[in-house]
C-alpha cells in the first residue's frame, strides 16, 4: 500500500503492467468481457483449507488496517472475502452439492473445444490467414522517435571528422568524457596528465580542438574562458567586447558601463553596444544538449467547477483495469489438478492478486480524501487564483482524513492535479504560514512573490535594500528579519542591491 500511494499515474501504470507479466492470474480486463467474481474461488479456496490445515499461511495476506474505507463492492471488500477465514464447518465432511454448470465443463467432449478453423489457418494453409484470424502486430509509435542526442555524442561526431594523431585523438575523448552538464571541463590538463595516459603536449593540443567544436565555448574551464571562445568564434577577437570580458567582466556585473568605457578609452555608445553582446552569449553552452528537456506531464486528479460545487475525479484513463484470470480457477480444484504444488503456486497468485487490488483502490481512495479536504481548504485559490493561496500543513490534512502525515506525504508526491486555474502539483497548495498578524493568513509562497514584485517595480537607480523591503512588510503586518527577506531573495537568484543598480 505505501509503495503504490507513492506512484504517479503513469508509474502505477508501468507496475501494473510489470505484475500482469508476472503473475499469470492477473489479466487486463477487456471491454464487453464478464470478469471472474473472487466469490467464485471462494468455496474452492476454502474447501482446500479445510482439506490441508497445514498450507492455511499460503492464503494469508499480512496487511495493516485500512486507512481508508472503500466503496461498496470496490476491490477492498472482494479482497476481504476472499481472504477472510470464516470458522470450519465440523460437519463438513460431506460433500458439497455438485455446481450444474461445473458437471457440464466435465462432461464436455474435449475435442468439441478445438478451433479447427484457427487450426487450418495456421497449419493446414501457412499462405493464407483469414482477416478474422490474422492479427499483425505493428510496431510501436515510440520506434519512430529518435533518443535526443547528448553533448558527448555530439561532440564525437564532429571530432571524427578532424584529422588527429591517434595520441591526440585518444586525448580529446578523455577530455570530453571529463566536461560537465554546461560543457565545462571539470578537471585541470595537470590533473588528466597524472593518469599517465596522456601526455601535457597531447593534452594541449586535444583541448585546443574540442574548444574549436560546436557548441562554440564547449571544453572552457571558467566563465571568462568560456565567453571568449563564443567571441572569437563570431571573429571578434581583441574588440571591444573581447576585452571587456578578459580584463572587465567584474565592472559588467556590477553595472558600471561609465566606468569601462574610461579605462578602455571607448565612447560609451561602443560600451554598451558591447555590452549588449556579452549579454546575449551563452555561460552554459552544453546545456542544450545536456538538458533533462521537457517533461511529460499527465495529471493524476481533475479538479472541475460544476455549478457551485466541485468535482474531483483519479485519472484512470489507460490504466489497466484488472481481473483474475478464470482458466486458473480449474487448478484449484482437487479433481482438475491432482498435484498439489500447482495448486498452492496458484493459491499464492491469487492472493497476491487480490491484494494488489485492494492496495491500488485504497490508494485511490486515499488521493480522492487529501484532493477534498485540499478543495475545502483552497476555494479561494481555485475561483481567484494563486494570490488567494493560503497556508496548509500536510500534519492538519492528515488529522482531517484520519491517517499519518507521512501517508498524505506519499499521497501528494510527484502528482500533479489540472484545476480550473491551470495544471499544478499536489505538493504546491502546502506551504507554511508566515509570522506576524497579517502574516498568518499569507503562506511562504506568496510573500516571495511579494517580494519579487516589490524589486521588479523599483527604481533600478535606486533599488530597493532587503532592509527597505523588510520595513515594508513589517509595516503590512508581517513580521520578517533582513536575512530572512535576503534568503528569499536568493533562493529566486535575483541579485543584490549593488548588483541590481544601474548607473546613468
Amino acid at each position: 500500500m505505501v509503495s503504490l500511494l507513492q506512484l504517479n499515474r503513469l508509474e502505477l501504470k508501468e507496475m501494473i503492467s510489470a505484475e500482469i507479466a508476472q503473475n499469470p492470474v492477473l489479466e487486463e480486463a477487456a471491454d464487453g468481457v464478464e470478469e471472474l467474481s473472487p466469490e467464485e474461488l471462494q468455496p474452492l479456496l476454502e474447501a482446500e483449507r479445510l482439506a490441508e490445515p497445514a498450507d492455511q499461511s499460503i492464503l494469508e495476506v499480512t496487511s495493516g488496517p485500512a486507512e481508508v474505507e472503500a466503496p461498496e463492492a470496490d476491490a477492498a471488500e472482494i479482497a476481504a472475502a476472499a481472504l477472510s477465514n470464516p470458522e470450519p464447518d465440523l460437519a463438513g465432511t460431506a460433500p458439497a452439492p455438485e455446481n450444474p454448470e461445473v458437471a457440464d465443463q466435465k462432461t464436455t467432449d474435449p475435442f468439441d473445444e478445438i478451433d479447427f478453423g484457427t487450426y487450418f489457418d495456421e497449419y493446414l494453409d501457412p499462405g493464407y490467414k483469414s482477416p478474422a484470424s490474422e492479427n499483425v502486430e505493428k510496431p510501436s509509435f515510440e520506434t519512430f522517435l529518435s533518443s535526443p542526442k547528448t553533448l558527448s555524442d555530439h561532440l564525437h561526431d564532429q571530432l571524427a571528422l578532424v584529422a588527429l594523431t591517434e595520441e591526440v585523438r585518444d586525448a580529446a575523448e578523455t577530455i570530453i568524457g571529463n566536461l560537465n552538464e554546461d560543457g565545462y571541463l571539470v578537471l585541470t590538463a595537470e590533473e588528466i596528465a597524472a593518469s599517465g595516459e596522456h601526455t601535457q603536449a597531447d593534452l594541449a593540443e586535444a583541448l585546443r580542438v574540442v574548444q574549436t567544436l560546436d557548441p562554440a565555448g564547449v571544453g572552457a574551464r571558467d566563465l571568462r574562458e568560456c565567453l571568449l571562445l563564443q567571441i572569437e568564434s563570431r571573429g571578434g577577437n581583441s574588440g571591444v567586447a573581447w576585452n571587456i570580458v578578459h580584463d572587465h567582466l567584474k565592472l559588467v556585473e556590477l553595472r558600471q558601463p561609465k566606468e569601462i568605457a574610461r579605462v578602455l578609452h571607448r565612447p560609451l555608445e561602443h560600451v554598451q553596444i558591447a555590452i549588449d553582446v556579452i549579454k546575449h552569449l551563452d555561460p552554459r553552452p552544453g546545456l542544450r544538449y545536456s538538458g533533462a528537456g521537457a517533461r511529460v506531464v499527465e495529471p493524476d486528479v481533475y479538479i472541475s467547477k460544476d455549478g457551485e460545487d466541485y468535482l474531483i475525479s483519479v485519472n484512470d484513463e489507460d490504466i489497466p483495469q484488472l481481473r483474475l484470470n478464470p482458466q486458473y480457477r480449474k487448478m484449484l480444484d482437487r479433481d482438475q489438478e491432482p498435484n498439489r504444488d500447482v495448486r498452492n503456486y496458484v493459491k499464492e497468485r491469487y492472493a497476491s492478486a487480490i491484494q494488489l487490488m485492494k492496495n491500488i483502490e485504497q490508494r485511490k481512495q486515499t488521493i480522492l480524501k487529501v484532493c477534498q479536504s485540499v478543495v475545502r481548504r483552497q476555494m479561494d485559490f481555485l475561483e481567484h487564483g494563486i494570490d488567494y493561496l493560503k497556508p496548509m500543513m500536510i500534519k492538519e490534512i492528515a488529522e482531517e482524513i484520519g491517517v499519518h502525515p507521512s501517508t498524505v506525504s506519499r499521497a501528494v508526491s510527484s502528482k500533479y492535479a489540472h484545476t480550473p486555474q491551470g495544471v499544478y502539483e499536489l505538493r504546491y497548495f502546502f506551504s507554511e504560514a508566515v509570522q506576524g498578524p497579517s502574516g498568518g493568513a499569507t503562506p511562504l509562497l506568496i510573500l516571495k512573490r511579494r517580494v519579487k514584485k516589490m524589486i521588479e517595480e523599483e527604481d533600478s537607480s535606486h533599488p530597493l535594500t532587503d532592509e527597505q523591503i523588510t520595513e515594508r512588510l513589517q509595516s503590512e503586518g508581517i513580521q520578517v528579519t533582513r536575512r530572512t527577506v535576503a534568503k528569499y531573495r536568493e533562493d529566486m537568484r535575483i541579485p543584490s542591491t549593488h548588483q541590481r543598480r544601474v548607473r546613468n
